[in-house]
């Protein structure tokens, strides 16, 4: 359909005969619960948009090697044809990389595993793994494409490659997969605004665009060196920021957003606001930067954007409406309402399961000379358990694990002596041996692998070897724990003893000083609605709702709430379950009904 494609002419963009400027705000389908979808698209209409844009990330979609996924929050076709029932247009970006903060910037963990794999490349191991993805996913789009009468107007080839390489010919690769697998509609490069960037990361027959959060001028005059004749489009307009554990939670000013917004549009630019609705980065999905240390991103994704965690429009919202609305000749559709938080209270723990007595419901120990990381055994995601036993004197002495990624607990005979972090630069802890045959356990936590930069190879666990003091230590016994099977634990009923050390109640005085352990309750919902789990009384862990992985908490924040949409919610009795890395007497968890990120 001719009055539906997007094409250029000179320095303007045009869908069908008629000139075109693209709005367009970006929510990512897998950060959002599917039944929010049209509430969330019905927002970015009513605030003057006429276009959503989403990435794709491989790993949701391929979990495994020649398994893909298209259901529930993968349901990317389902998304596809709401925005359209949205009278909004699409603009897809399809990977293989995506970036976003997202774990290994989209890519599957289990190409960490195959010989020989280069990423982002051409590289044989890895290009005959994104041919078979690009099999199955490209021709999905057909009878989506704007050619075909549907929404989809543009497609982006890979995601601001020249902040990473400069391979034109793996850039060249992807383009005529595109092509061949019938991908017709415009297809187009983002970078940053740099002349290393847009010259490693664009080819000269496709049009480019730029990704940068202020200094527009400037940003497009370079730009401009590179796209001659194109219109000025800023593909990811980096309207508020992403947090770190550890670190300030990132705010910027409304005024300053909707500033630069219009400096663009007077230019004659078009826009991509990333994000409009940034999301949720559930279960295990957070990725990590790395600057001069290791930097794990947090479950949430509210990014401060133009709808906060929940989809709740904020004053950026408005600010943003107030610019767009001078750029529409009839006045923009009403917002929708939100729906309202609600509080269910204090949820109390009724049972217990310690980790060290688990292990044979949820792993199965596999022997291994070394201890090799997660990927070697099959696993993505979660946590792996490194066990290993020696015999020495009473001593002090110092444990390295030189290639630990990314957080380690320390056990010697069950008792906790410390962790060991890579976010810290950490990489020895001194241990105590009592003598005779110790056992030593490593629990050694995923926290996302890197997604941006040149550290991009992150696999995760031991790699290599563990020392004490000079010397090897060898014949260990590994255990997977991606926690994908809690229905497996058996718990016992909870208590805190006099001497105000937990115990599972029919074990007795066993020593399990330290030992991470699973909480379980049931809290009953009348009717269900969003909510918050208020984790500020506990420390480090994972949360799960009826079976769902919701995400990370950690007590260092800025993060210490965990947004729960209404869908993961039943009415009547509900299940919580919480992994707790260092559990205390006393913790426990609260519903409430906003988010703490501060």
């Amino acid at each position: 359909m001719s009055d539906s494609v997007l094409s250029i002419r000179n320095h303007q963009f045009f869908l069908g005969d008629q000139p075109f400027r693209v709005l367009s705000g970006a929510i990512h389908y897998f950060r959002v619960m599917p039944d929010a979808w049209p509430d969330r698209l019905a927002k970015l209409k009513a605030c003057g948009f006429n276009t959503v844009e989403t990435y794709v990330p491989w790993n949701l979609h391929e979990p495994k090697p020649g398994q893909f996924d298209y259901e529930g929050i993968a349901n990317l076709f389902y998304f596809i044809e709401l925005a359209q029932d949205a009278g909004l247009w699409v603009i897809i970006r399809p990977s293989p990389y995506i970036c976003s903060e997202w774990e290994f910037g989209g890519l599957p963990a289990w190409l960490l595993n195959i010989p020989g794999m280069r990423l982002r490349c051409m590289n044989e191991a890895y290009l005959s793994c994104v041919d078979r993805y690009y099999d199955d996913l490209l021709p999905r789009f057909k009878p989506y494409l704007s050619t075909s009468g549907g929404p989809v107007i543009a497609m982006q080839i890979e995601n601001e490659y020249g902040s990473y390489g400069n391979d034109h010919m793996y850039l060249s690769y992807l383009k005529k997969s595109m092509e061949d697998h019938g991908i017709d509609v415009l297809l187009l490069t983002s970078d940053g605004p740099t002349d290393r960037m847009l010259q490693g990361g664009t080819l000269p027959d496709v049009f480019k665009t730029a990704n940068f959060g202020s200094r527009a001028a400037e940003s497009f005059a370079k730009l401009r060196e590179y796209e001659k004749q194109g219109p000025l489009m800023c593909t990811e307009f980096w309207n508020g920021w992403f947090d770190h554990w550890g670190e300030e939670h990132h705010t910027r000013p409304a005024k300053d957003v909707a500033r630069v917004l219009d400096d663009m549009l007077k230019a004659g630019g078009s826009v991509n606001f990333y994000m409009f609705h940034g999301g949720t980065n559930f279960g295990f999905y957070s990725g990590a930067n790395y600057a001069d240390a290791y930097q794990p991103t947090v479950t949430s994704y509210d990014y401060d954007s133009l709808l906060d965690e929940a989809g709740h429009p904020t004053a950026k919202y408005v600010a943003v409406r107030n610019i767009l609305a001078a750029y529409h000749e009839k006045p923009l559709p009403d917002v929708p309402v939100s729906e309202k938080a609600v509080s269910f209270g204090d949820v109390h723990f009724s049972e217990i399961a310690w980790l060290n007595q688990q292990l044979p419901h949820i792993s199965k120990g596999v022997s291994s000379a070394t201890p090799e990381p997660m990927e070697a055994f099959g696993q993505n995601y979660g946590f792996i358990l490194y066990e290993t036993s020696v015999l020495t004197k009473k001593e002090l002495i110092t444990l390295h694990m030189p290639d630990m990624h990314d957080r380690a607990l320390v056990f010697i005979n069950d008792v906790f002596q410390g962790t060991v972090e890579r976010r810290l630069n950490q990489e020895s802890l001194d241990v105590t041996l009592p003598g005779g045959k110790s056992t030593i356990r490593i629990l050694v936590e995923h926290m996302g692998r890197v997604n941006y930069g040149p550290r991009l190879f992150d696999q995760k666990g031991l790699s290599g070897y563990v020392r004490l003091d000079y010397q090897h230590l060898y014949d260990w016994t590994v255990y997977p724990l991606p926690l994908d099977h809690l229905h497996q634990l058996r718990f016992s009923p909870y208590q805190t003893s006099v001497n105000d050390t937990l115990r599972p109640a029919d074990t007795g005085n066993q020593n399990i000083s330290g030992m991470p352990c699973f909480y379980r309750a049931s809290f009953y919902v009348a009717a269900p609605a969003d909510t918050y789990v208020d984790c500020r009384q506990l420390e480090k862990g994972v949360v799960f709702i009826n079976g769902f992985n919701l995400g990370r908490y950690w007590s260092i924040g800025p993060q210490h709430t965990l947004y729960l949409p209404s869908s993961l919610l039943k009415k009547g009795d509900n299940e919580l379950i919480i992994f707790e890395l260092h559990p205390e007497p006393g913790q426990a968890a609260s519903l409430i009904n906003h988010s703490i990120l501060s």
